[in-house]
């Protein structure tokens, strides 16, 4: 099968086309299959992430951007991302007792925050300095958490030029800062 037919599937998939949906589950589950039990060390356990990923690939088939990935590349991202997600959700209780032992208060004290104040107002008089465009990107970056590709997309740029947008704007700032 071609990556073109299996862009084919996933497109068809996201408009909830089952009959492509167990096509493209044939034709891909056994590779999905090894990326999961490489990661996971666990034939049961990959067995069940295998049946989560596909969920995924159902629910977010119309994520899928024909032109920017291979298919399989895409479908192997999941599938991997979701068993080292797996992975993960076996550490977390050991991090819940870690964090339950440290009572400190981690709020800043009167004199941070009265320090902090003042490099906010610092920082936005800055990012007042940039063009429009960078300076709304470097706040859906950094202060909005929106990624990369996000931010490309709303700004109609390709993704390497967003990066260079980002990365230009920090040094400027950076530089506003130190004057």
């Amino acid at each position: 099968m071609t990556p073109q037919d299996i862009s084919d599937l996933i497109v068809r998939t996201s408009m909830k086309d089952r009959a492509a949906f167990d096509l493209l589950y044939r034709q891909t589950s056994a590779k999905l299959f090894g990326v999961c039990l490489r990661v996971l060390k666990d034939r049961g356990e990959a067995e069940e992430a295998l049946q989560e990923v596909f969920v995924k690939i159902w629910t977010k088939a119309d994520r899928f951007a024909v032109s920017e990935l291979s298919p399989i590349s895409w479908l192997v991202a999941i599938a991997r991302n979701h068993a080292i997600d797996r992975i993960r959700a076996r550490r977390e209780p050991a991090a819940y007792i870690d964090a339950a032992l440290d009572v400190a208060d981690p709020a800043p004290g009167p004199e941070a925050a009265a320090v902090a104040g003042g490099e906010s107002g610092r920082i936005h008089r800055c990012l007042d300095e940039l063009e429009k465009d960078r300076a709304a990107a470097v706040r859906g970056a950094y202060l909005d958490g929106e990624s990369y590709a996000e931010l490309a997309a709303r700004h109609d740029v390709p993704l390497n030029t967003m990066r260079t947008w980002l990365r230009r704007s920090l040094l400027k700032l950076r530089e506003c800062l130190e004057r």
